[in-house]
């Protein structure tokens, strides 16, 4: 299982039999075996996780088995005859790849692929979006709700690892940028852990590990 970052929360992930391209909103795609399937999952419509300009970019590198996987609140681009996922469901996929959704925090959905090769989480907008300023109240449902999805996550793993998961470490969120992060790391076993939603500013990624050394065999610094 191969993983190329390409851009804020979009990461594609090569395995024996096809790709999943997650997220995508801009960034240079790496040479693509066009034999293969692609899967491209789109978590929700927030111009930072969706650009349908991504089908066409597949089809002129010469990809032409496409399969769009998009939340149930995007449109459909004309010409695709996608999968649209709603939260809290389990779906079959062509290839016969288990998909499961979770209902994000924000909009949307979050994505666990189980495959031949093993098991892939991407968070999309499932996060503790705790933000200071904000009603106490707030703050304590946001914290629900986000512990209530990771935790049907891990019922779900039930004790079986992540290869690869693709989590949330937002620097707008300040004093409160790991809570997401920890709770997920705190629940879940994964392989590799590789945080979005930076913003371009990687450097959150290195003040985690400095604040949390006993994650560096696990979370990817980009």
């Amino acid at each position: 299982m191969e993983v190329t970052y390409i851009y804020h929360s979009s990461f594609l992930v090569e395995t024996g039999q096809c790709y999943y391209l997650f997220d995508y909103e801009k960034g240079t795609l790496p040479r693509l075996d066009v034999a293969k399937p692609i899967f491209v999952l789109t978590s929700h419509n927030h111009h930072d996780h969706y650009n349908p300009a991504v089908f066409s970019i597949l089809k002129e590198m010469g990809m032409e088995k496409i399969q769009a996987i998009l939340s149930d609140d995007i449109t459909p681009p004309q010409g695709t005859s996608p999968l649209r996922t709603e939260p809290c469901k389990e779906y079959t996929l062509c290839l016969g790849q288990k998909l499961t959704t979770y209902r994000s925090t924000d909009q949307g959905v979050a994505f666990l692929i189980e495959e031949d090769e093993g098991l892939i989480y991407h968070a999309g907008d499932l996060n503790d979006w705790v933000w200071e300023g904000e009603e106490p109240s707030y703050n304590e449902q946001m914290t629900r709700d986000y512990r209530r999805q990771i935790d049907a996550l891990s019922r779900k793993l039930n004790g079986r690892k992540l290869d690869c998961a693709f989590v949330v470490l937002d620097p707008r969120q300040e004093k409160d940028y790991d809570r997401g992060m920890l709770y997920f790391l705190n629940q879940v076993k994964a392989d590799k852990v590789y945080p979005m939603h930076y913003w371009e500013k990687p450097q959150i990624i290195t003040q985690f590990l400095q604040e949390h050394p006993q994650y560096k065999e696990v979370i990817y610094e980009i």
